[in-house]
């Protein structure tokens, strides 16, 4: 798995309070809130999460130690966090990618994301979503939900029980009512995997497919 890059020059910056360049904030300390409506810069901290308004306009938004939520049909770059997770509302439009190390992912309907979704201890659901790239977790349930669209390959890497990866039970895999996956599933560790009957899959490694016809995907 790619390392997760994030803006962590924010704590080389001497300050204790805000600051704001080009409509940006950029804090060490402290929650940032983008009300709603307006547009921004690139939304960045340290020791705090992230809210953003509905409709609100902005570039990348990253932090470190919190959880970031983008409202409904809002405009973001590339979201990333490592400890905490990450909430988009419906209808948004992310031109990047979603990351995050220790904390879920969750893209509402009808929004559109550029790039990928990347996670380690941390689970990740679509719904009614279009995802340009592909999803990759070591540890975490993936759900393509109804209607969802991937555009890349779905891949869960196996453990190493390293820094940022712990042991745990088998990922849950579900593929939902309508949903297409353009590239491959590649699984390096035991998962269970769902696919709806009317969904459409590329060629699966490392698991063999439990089809299901209901709205809900069987439990284990």
């Amino acid at each position: 798995m790619r390392r997760i890059h994030l803006v962590v020059v924010l704590g080389m910056v001497l300050i204790s309070g805000p600051v704001w360049a080009d409509e940006g904030i950029s804090k060490v300390n402290g929650h940032i809130s983008a009300d709603a409506g307006r547009q921004y810069g690139d939304l960045e901290t340290v020791n705090g999460g992230v809210s953003v308004g509905d409709r609100t306009r902005t570039g990348d938004v990253e932090s470190v130690n919190g959880g970031i939520e983008i409202g409904a049909r809002a405009s973001t770059g590339g979201i990333s966090t490592v400890n905490g997770g990450v909430t988009v509302g419906a209808g948004t439009v992310v031109s990047g990618d979603i990351e995050t190390v220790n904390g879920s992912v969750l893209v509402e309907r009808g929004s559109q994301v550029s790039g990928g979704v990347e996670t380690v201890n941390g689970s990740i659901g679509l719904i009614g979503t279009q995802l340009g790239k592909g999803i990759e977790t070591v540890n975490g349930d993936i759900t393509v939900g109804v209607d969802s669209h991937v555009g890349g390959d779905i891949r869960i890497e196996k453990s190493t029980f390293g820094f940022w990866s712990k042991p745990s039970r088998k990922p849950r895999v579900v593929i939902g009512p309508r949903a297409v996956v353009d590239g491959s599933l590649r699984f390096e560790r035991e998962v269970a995997l769902y696919v709806h009957r009317s969904a459409r899959i590329g060629a699966v490694s490392g698991a063999t497919p439990r089809p299901f016809d209901s709205d809900v995907a069987p439990q284990d």
